[in-house]
């Protein structure tokens, strides 16, 4: 059976939980005899990490030439030529670094046309695509990064005849921050080119139902498989300081609440319940992000906290693994209501436990894991008053970060998801 996944990348500036995601169904189903699979790019490059574990370096589908087809009416039929310069790899890294994921505003249009299956992709691109797809012969599964692309399903169909698979995770974070009418038109579209796709996959429970209320459908064709991931890249090491640490490991926003883990840092450090606590931070940034970044420190400044906070340059390698070896506790009080948090299983295959909100699809992760503890409400308040209670039990905190550990090399493994991702495929294809 060959498979092809259809990613669309970040360009490698910050963790992307969906980005990552992506990856590990390449590493997971590769691992399962008589499969081949492969994976193409959209819209950005990969990073060089995932370069290494088997992503084409060819872009398709370039974010700069496509917001210029949608934007200034002279390219909508630029050559060839104009296509590779605006997608060649640096212009392309330029634009990473610049954007922000969460950023909808002027891309309304371009979403919905994604979205759509008639009319709306450029055919040059298109067939681009499909003689690329084509060329070592046509693929048994097409399986899409997102229903933020679900258009291609009925072109790919139309065109190649091959069976369509379908990611969920996350497109809400996306769609919910368009204005209206676009929201709305969007769940919509998706709602109407789900009938293009024969089965679709996503890692929570929470985030099936999620979809099934904003879009309508059925869910029939729906399967839950939980992400795993690949514990042994990760090490447990002895934590080199005495000193009490708490980690961050995600896009440093605020959609990701990092201001939130800041504010429970003074908290606790000025009511004095823990002396040298200090906030240790990983997962990169883009442009949009460096105003917010900038006021944290300015806060950080100003409370005399400057040497109690270390940012990490790198959220990969060997600056990972230092990271984690630094630190007691992990959180990621995120604002929106996340579908899973490969973060989470990060930090308990690290041996590390977690603090998280009680929203979104935490409470079910974590109550797989084992890992950690959830609060609720999510408040700043709140979140202190439960980091302060694991800091002060030594044997709670270490029983978390064992029972994460276990949990997630016995039951959220690469191996796991195989099985789970193996028999979504064989169901569609003997369909």
């Amino acid at each position: 059976m060959k498979i092809v996944y259809l990613i669309t990348g970040s360009g490698g500036s910050f963790y992307c939980g969906n980005c990552y995601r992506d990856m590990i169904y390449l590493r997971a189903i590769r691992k399962v005899r008589g499969i081949t699979a492969t994976a193409i790019p959209l819209y950005l490059p990969p990073d060089k990490t995932n370069i290494e574990t088997g992503l084409g370096k060819n872009v398709f589908f370039g974010a700069i030439s496509m917001y210029l087809r949608e934007k200034v009416p002279l390219f909508r039929n630029m050559p060839v030529f104009f296509d590779k310069f605006f997608d060649s790899a640096l212009l392309l890294k330029m634009a990473a670094r610049r954007a922000g994921t969460t950023r909808t505003e002027g891309l309304e249009d371009l979403t919905l046309n994604m979205i759509r299956g008639e009319n709306v992709f450029p055919e040059k691109e298109l067939q681009r695509l499909i003689k690329y797809l084509t060329k070592d012969g046509k693929p048994d599964i097409i399986h899409l990064s997102n229903a933020l692309i679900i258009g291609l399903a009925h072109q790919l169909k139309k065109r190649m005849d091959v069976k369509i698979v379908c990611s969920l995770l996350n497109e809400d974070d996306w769609i919910d921050e368009m204005a209206e009418p676009y929201q709305s038109k969007a769940w919509k579209l998706i709602s109407k080119e789900a009938v293009n796709v024969d089965a679709f996959v996503t890692p929570s429970n929470y985030y099936k139902e999620l979809f099934i209320s904003k879009t309508g459908i059925s869910g029939k064709n729906f399967h839950v498989i939980p992400l795993g991931i690949d514990s042994g890249n990760l090490n447990i090491v002895q934590k080199r300081n005495n000193y009490p640490a708490v980690g961050y490991y995600c896009r440093i926003s605020s959609q990701n609440g990092f201001d939130k883990l800041v504010d429970a840092l003074i908290e606790l450090r000025s009511g004095n319940s823990l002396p040298g606590l200090t906030l240790h931070v990983s997962g990169g940034y883009t442009d949009d992000d460096k105003p917010f970044i900038a006021d944290q420190i300015k806060k950080i400044k100003a409370h005399g906290l400057k040497t109690f906070i270390r940012i990490y340059p790198e959220f990969q390698g060997n600056s990972k693994q230092e990271f984690f070896s630094n630190i007691d506790i992990m959180s990621v009080p995120v604002r929106k209501h996340d579908g899973y948090g490969l973060y989470i299983l990060e930090a308990n295959t690290a041996g590390i436990p977690v603090v998280q909100p009680a929203t979104g699809a935490f409470p079910e992760l974590i109550e797989k894991t084992e890992g950690g503890i959830t609060y609720s409400p999510d408040t700043v308040s709140e979140l202190s008053a439960n980091l302060l209670k694991l800091f002060k039990d030594n044997n709670l905190r270490e029983q978390f970060g064992k029972n994460g550990r276990k949990k997630v090399t016995e039951e959220l493994s690469l191996d796991k998801m195989s099985e789970g991702l193996s028999e979504v495929y064989n169901g569609v294809i003997s369909k």
